[in-house]
């Protein structure tokens, strides 16, 4: 016991049990909570306000712009996002929350020395700075499938509230929400799409009871926050440039491929690129994945044609 000990401690970890004031308030009260956590950077006692973001790895362009304007959302009032790591929803559910100098802690499905997916080391430095990494397996554990089930009702346990973003009908994030169900947490999803399968999950999870999220401010309603930050329509003059004033007019809060910017505006796509690029740069456009364009923030009223 002393070896593994001061092995843990040497990589940087603590544990956490049922005895110690840091074990997480909300975890202690589910049934069967985990009597050992192995912490990578720190709990604290604000993480009690948590929400947790959760959704498939095979995320649409859709999924992830919402996924981060949650995130966002709850981050800048001071909620705890959590989730487990995962490629897709989870990672942007991360970023988004350490972009807006929020909290979020990830919740592995494998010992803290076995991260899993690998490409996301960078990702779980961070998160581990500024949040924590936690697991309740042993230090050599491997991701294993079966673990990963199991670990979910740690991430709702954490949480007074799960969000599904997007989620197959065999998604891994349904298994999130059945705990929270059993935990008595609120369970939101994102109504999606019916003719895509990334939505059947969260459209089903509505049919049967969850809260449809239609705005991150639902969220906060539900926590009984009130809306610190909000984003305002600002009027902003017409940008003189022509290319980036047909682009405002196309884009808006749905995804749009680079391809249909084209051919709306009739012109070169290096031209379109390079404007992009532009209204990046000045926070009026973002890019969601795969080559698809949204219109950051709200001003696409201040914006017109003439």
């Amino acid at each position: 016991m002393d070896q593994e000990l001061a092995r843990i401690d040497g990589l940087g970890f603590q544990i956490l049990t049922w005895d110690d004031e840091e074990y997480p308030v909300r975890l202690r009260e589910i049934h069967a909570p985990p009597p050992t956590l192995y912490v990578w950077g720190e709990v604290r006692s604000e993480d009690r306000l948590a929400v947790g973001v959760v959704g498939t790895r095979r995320a649409t362009p859709y999924g992830r712009a919402i996924a981060r304007d949650i995130a966002t959302a709850l981050a800048v009032n001071g909620v705890t996002v959590v989730s487990g790591l995962a490629r897709g929803i989870d990672s942007i559910a991360h970023q988004a929350a350490l972009d807006a100098g929020g909290r979020t802690i990830a919740v592995l499905g494998s010992g803290l020395d076995q991260l899993y997916p690998r490409e996301h080391r960078k990702l779980a430095d961070a998160i581990a700075a500024q949040g924590a990494v936690i697991s309740d397996y042993p230090l050599g554990t491997k991701p294993e499938p079966k673990n990963f089930p199991p670990r979910n009702r740690i991430i709702s346990g954490l949480s007074l509230v799960v969000v599904v973003v997007e989620a197959g009908a065999g998604s891994g994030a349904l298994i999130t929400a059945d705990f929270a169900i059993e935990q008595g947490r609120d369970v939101f999803a994102v109504p999606g799409d019916i003719h895509r399968s990334a939505s059947s999950g969260t459209n089903r999870l509505i049919r049967v009871g969850a809260h449809p999220l239609l705005a991150p401010d639902d969220v906060l309603e539900a926590l009984n926050l009130e809306l610190i930050t909000r984003q305002e329509s600002v009027p902003l003059k017409a940008p003189e440039d022509e290319t980036e004033r047909c682009i405002l007019e196309a884009l808006s809060r749905e995804p749009l491929h680079i391809d249909e910017l084209q051919q709306r505006c009739g012109l070169p796509i290096s031209q379109i690129t390079a404007s992009l690029s532009m209204l990046e740069l000045k926070g009026h456009a973002r890019q969601v994945g795969g080559m698809h364009y949204i219109l950051a923030g709200e001003v696409r009223a201040t914006y017109r044609v003439e």
